[in-house]
């Protein structure tokens, strides 16, 4: 069973990103993958901000993100580009910290004229992180989301949650197709008897 890793980079408590990378975990889910969900906004702050990976804290998310076979990697878009809190723990990452992984950006972004941030801005740098495969993201704007009358929870627009099921569907086949490969096939006479 392949492990999923959300990585949401959002500041925000209620936050509409969050609530995307959570959407596309539960449809993970419900495929027979392994979901888990890191909101940045949870490390601490201070050594976040000061790169110190060494706290146990920090630590953790980055055994997280090396231990995942695939990453979501959600963020708002914020003055046409991903948040400084995503980059701050990007940044801990070693050059090849996506290496050998499926990744799936997602961003949330009041205007159409953040759509191609996740092109620009979040793609770069997922491959400069040695992603084995970057597929085709999802840009949703805010008011695809539905807030509850608190302002806490969100849902997704009925034709959102069919952008969101198209990537996660993608992402899911590009999980299955790079899952590895057992070295010697079960029907060969080097295998272990079962």
């Amino acid at each position: 069973m392949s492990t999923v890793l959300a990585i949401s980079g959002s500041p925000s408590g209620t936050s509409r990103t969050a609530a995307l990378a959570a959407g596309a975990l539960d449809r993970l889910s419900r495929l027979g993958f392994a979901p888990r969900h890191l909101a940045v906004r949870d490390l601490p702050a201070v050594e976040l901000l000061s790169g110190k990976a060494s706290h146990a804290g920090i630590r953790r998310a980055l055994e997280q993100i090396a231990a995942a076979d695939g990453l979501i990697v959600a963020t708002p878009i914020y003055k046409a580009s991903y948040t400084g809190i995503l980059k701050a723990l990007l940044d801990l990452l070693p050059q090849s910290g996506f290496a050998g992984k499926a990744v799936l950006p997602l961003a949330t972004g009041g205007t159409l004229a953040h759509l191609l941030a996740v092109d620009y801005a979040l793609r770069p740098v997922l491959t400069a992180l040695g992603a084995r495969h970057v597929v085709q993201g999802a840009f949703l704007l805010d008011s695809a989301f539905v807030g509850d009358p608190a302002g806490l929870r969100y849902t997704l627009a009925a034709d959102a949650e069919l952008r969101l099921d198209t990537a996660v569907g993608q992402f899911a086949d590009a999980l299955a197709w790079h899952a590895p490969a057992d070295p010697i096939p079960r029907n060969s006479a080097l295998a272990p008897a079962a």
